[in-house]
């Protein structure tokens, strides 16, 4: 996998990590307070720190995984494992990292995955 993609990936998650705290912000009350109190005004500086714990206790557990997945996919990005299968250790499809960036399985084993969880 070449550095542009990775690169491209890794804006891309930024910017998914963005949205979720921009709906975090403008649903929870608690949250916007605590943000504004940090000082950070820029979203694109707070989705590029960590996540902190204060963070993750506001945020629903469905964007509380959508965010965890995020952060990994960012540190595989650093590690050098983005892009190859948990599973299989083969490497994920582009066209599946674009529609679904921080994926950790290819198609065959996320199907496979999935109809063992069917059972």
């Amino acid at each position: 996998m070449n550095d542009e993609f990775k690169a491209k990936m890794k804006q891309r998650l930024f910017d998914l990590k963005a949205e979720v705290l921009t709906s975090l912000i403008a649903e929870n009350n608690d949250f916007r307070a605590a943000v504004e109190d940090s000082g950070v005004n820029d979203l694109a500086d707070m989705a590029s720190n960590d996540i902190d714990a204060m963070t993750l206790e506001a945020l629903g557990a469905k964007d509380k995984l959508r965010l965890q997945r995020i952060e990994s996919a960012l540190a595989r990005i650093e590690n050098g494992k983005f892009g190859i299968c948990a599973s299989c250790g083969s490497r994920i499809q582009k066209e599946r990292l674009n529609a679904i960036p921080y994926s950790v399985l290819c198609v065959s084993c996320q199907s496979t995955s999935e109809r063992h969880r069917a059972y």
